[in-house]
């Protein structure tokens, strides 16, 4: 608990670092890949340089948490997804050390004088206060998933039974562990993986959706080939039936809510990823379900096939396409976007219905703007981005 003092300082000070947010997380990350390169494994290097968006999302998780900091409760939900972060990437206690050290050399960097040792002390306890709630949140969730059927720790080692392609981008890994079960998860949730890439010193750890629902005798995550991506190029290129595989446990708290209200499943891209996970889940609940995914065109469209069969099967689900770059053979629902006109129709008005949408951010915005206007109700929306996480409104 932060004293009354440090509480002012704290206050007093926040316009200042509010205004200088980004020049100090920008300072701060290349100081801590200097002087700690050992972490570097934990982050994109991606969200880094020219896009800035992990120094971004630092900046505002910075001011959010200095401008609570009285008022802690208002900051719950987001702490709970930085916990699940940091649990999918076996972030360990020690390494709140470094980050503290480097955040505080950042703000007297910056601030300069204005950053007096007294200033510096209270940014000091307000930051360990932080840092132990998420410690100590973070060190529950690992003893529960070690001690449950099938849980474990740390790194676990799998074997790829299964490679199998579902659109042009889109390959399927199926990973069985080599001793032991698999656990349970919920539909939603996704796993770490930790890669050692040729040419990089460090690991790599990245995070992919799990697409299939749980209760299955192995874990099975379906992986975009993006341009530029080194993980995902080397998954694609490099990792074969039959290779190993080291996985953290799953983790996240974009998960589908067990209720009978209609289900709404809105994706693009890769963010169908965690839908299957849901709609295999919800499949056989007799929920009413929406599936909507939107796509380039069909050679970009994942798992079709699947979400089809489903949809003859269970009478309550109905699956609606749209195709933004459709081909002479393609065969939509829709061409073009997804439009508030079209969701209004695709839900014949109803709005008392439960909604998961994920994709690329500027899709992701263009639907959140369109269910706030159907009138749906916030508690009844959830999203996660892919990467650091940001606001989804718009000037």
């Amino acid at each position: 608990m932060l004293t009354p003092e440090t509480t002012k300082i704290i206050k007093a000070t926040t316009p200042a670092v509010a205004a200088n947010a980004e020049a100090i997380t920008q300072h701060f990350y290349p100081l801590m890949f200097r002087d700690y390169p050992e972490v570097k494994s934990f982050f994109n290097q991606s969200h880094q340089g020219d896009s800035l968006a992990q120094p971004r999302a630092l900046a505002n998780a910075l001011v959010a948490y200095a401008t609570h900091i009285d008022d802690l409760g208002v900051l719950a939900p987001a702490v709970e997804k930085i916990v699940q972060k940091h649990v999918s990437l076996d972030i360990q206690a020690d390494q709140y050390n470094i980050i503290g050290t480097c955040l505080l050399q950042s703000i007297k960097a910056v601030l300069g004088d204005a950053a007096t040792e007294e200033v510096i002390t209270a940014w000091g306890e307000a930051y360990w206060q932080l840092a132990n709630i998420l410690i100590d949140a973070e060190e529950t969730i690992y003893q529960q998933y070690e001690a449950q059927e099938g849980g474990w720790r740390g790194q676990r080692e799998f074997v790829v039974t299964k490679k199998e392609k579902e659109s042009d981008v889109i390959t399927s890994f199926y990973l069985k562990p080599k001793e032991g079960s698999v656990p349970n998860y919920k539909a939603g949730q996704y796993i770490g993986l930790v890669l050692q890439l040729e040419g990089i010193e460090h690991d790599v750890r990245r995070n992919y959706s799990l697409s299939d629902a749980a209760g299955k005798e192995y874990l099975r995550i379906s992986v975009k080939r993006e341009q530029k991506g080194i993980a995902s190029t080397h998954l694609h290129n490099n990792v074969h039936v039959g290779d190993s595989l080291t996985v953290l446990p799953p983790a996240g708290d974009f998960v589908l809510n067990d209720t009978q209200k209609p289900l709404v499943l809105i994706t693009a891209g890769v963010g169908i990823t965690p839908a299957i996970s849901m709609l295999n889940t919800a499949a056989s609940s007799g929920r009413t379900i929406h599936f909507v995914h939107a796509a380039l065109n069909q050679k970009h469209h994942a798992f079709r096939a699947h979400v089809d069969q489903l949809a003859q099967q269970h009478q309550q689900i109905k699956a609606t396409y749209f195709y933004s770059e459709p081909t002479d053979t393609c065969k939509a629902d829709h061409t073009g976007f997804i439009t508030q006109e079209s969701l209004n129709t695709l839900l014949q008005g109803e709005n008392k219905v439960e909604v998961y949408f994920l994709g690329p951010k500027p899709f992701m915005q263009q639907i959140n703007r369109h269910l706030k206007a159907l009138g749906i109700d916030e508690k009844n929306i959830s999203y996660e981005f892919f990467g650091p996480l940001e606001a989804l409104e718009t000037a």
